[in-house]
């Protein structure tokens, strides 16, 4: 029966799909090819014009096989891109970005401009204002290829040097780059989203022509305005645009405050930590050692020696001065359950010796002020030190033992 016949034909669809998938997952891209083709032979026989129909998902699969496949080449992919082109009108500029994707990961720069040159002219009645925001991503890219060769023509008269500035064709050039560039990222960072390639290039063509006021609001546009999405990168371009304008200090410590509060364990904290350990204000050296401390909690912090010298140099001045010492037991009793198993075990000990004396040393220090000299990290490390007659262990051993009575009362 015709029912029968349109349940069975399902049925099959579903499972091609199915044995597709599979051969997906296992990286097998020639019988991934092989029932695609079958898949695509099947559709051309339904005749049931299911309301979503399959153009989608035979774009997305066929070009991720396409892209692994062995035998597959730029101009057979460049074929199907096109063809997909023509399936659908929704999906026409999404599939134009992919294959500018492509072309530029094959280092084919011209090609792909010229392909956001031809998207950014195609115009099909409602659709073109439904798809706004892919026209202006088609329009920011086409700006970022823009921006590249303004890039290269500006590299090119720097190495000249002066002479290099005095052939006017090139310079115009240059400054024709600028404009374009200037004109299509500016328009997509008004969008609320994430423009972190786009807001750097921006920032790029402002600082070079000395609109630093310019740079200065969109910077801080895209990290304050409460539109946008909460982006630890925009506070990064803004720290790294007001250290280069030679900013103060307060302003520096404000961007990276939030930084902070975002991404606790981002690169910037040591020098986070480093601008509040030099303040002469209490509550910012209190919050330096917070942020150290917090840092450290993380495990790509593990073995960096800069943070646990921060650390180790911090809580040595609070021992010598015993003033302040409730920082650190405010900061170490939410982490005396998990630290010593987490950071000072004998394991790491004998492995962090064996790789990173400095490192050890300054684990060493702070695992004797935190745990006393019991510990078996400072221990083991103090141990080797002497031995190995290093004189800097020797005085670790030392302080550490002097200090005995200071780092009960902050352990406990």
């Amino acid at each position: 029966s015709s029912n029968e016949h349109k349940l069975n034909f399902k049925k099959s669809k579903e499972a091609c799909l199915n044995y597709i998938q599979d051969a997906l997952l296992q990286k097998q891209w020639k019988r991934a090819a092989e029932f695609l083709t079958c898949y695509v032979e099947a559709l051309e026989k339904d005749y049931s014009r299911e309301h979503i129909g399959p153009s989608e998902m035979i774009w997305r699969i066929g070009t991720e096989i396409l892209w692994h496949h062995s035998q597959s080449s730029m101009k057979e992919f460049n074929c199907f891109m096109e063809q997909m082109k023509t399936l659908g009108v929704k999906r026409y500029l999404k599939v134009c970005l992919e294959h500018v994707f492509h072309l530029l990961c094959n280092g084919q720069i011209d090609e792909a401009y010229q392909n956001l040159s031809l998207a950014e002219s195609w115009r099909f009645g409602e659709q073109t204002a439904i798809q706004d925001k892919e026209m202006k991503l088609i329009q920011a890219y086409r700006g970022l290829l823009d921006y590249y060769s303004w890039s290269k023509q500006k590299n090119i008269l720097l190495e000249q040097g002066e002479d290099g500035f005095s052939d006017l064709a090139v310079e115009q050039e240059m400054h024709g780059y600028f404009r374009k560039a200037a004109v299509n990222l500016k328009e997509i960072i008004k969008i609320p989203g994430v423009w972190d390639i786009f807001m750097k290039c921006y920032v790029d063509l402002l600082e070079f022509y000395g609109d630093h006021n310019e740079a200065r609001q969109v910077l801080n546009e895209y990290a304050y305005n409460s539109k946008f999405p909460a982006n630890p990168n925009a506070h990064v371009y803004l720290y790294q645009f007001l250290k280069r304008q030679g900013e103060s200090k307060k302003s520096l410590i404000s961007a990276l405050k939030i930084l902070h509060d975002i991404v606790p364990s981002h690169e910037l904290m040591i020098d986070f930590n480093t601008m509040l350990q030099k303040s002469k204000k209490r509550k910012k050296r209190r919050l330096g050692l917070e942020v150290i401390f917090a840092a450290l909690d993380y495990a790509g912090w593990k073995e960096n020696a800069k943070a646990w010298s921060c650390l180790a140099r911090q809580v040595k001045q609070i021992v010598i001065s015993e003033k302040h010492l409730d920082w650190i037991k405010q900061e170490w009793n939410s982490r005396k359950d998990w630290w010593p198993a987490f950071h000072f075990s004998r394991y790491l000990a004998k492995r962090n010796w064996q790789e990173n004396k400095s490192l050890s040393y300054e684990k060493a220090l702070v695992a004797g002020i935190l745990l006393g000299k019991d510990c078996k990290y400072f221990k083991y490390v103090s141990h080797q030190g002497c031995k190995a007659q290093l004189k800097r262990f020797r005085m670790l051993k030392r302080f550490v033992n002097k200090h005995s009575l200071v780092c009960l009362r902050i352990s406990g």
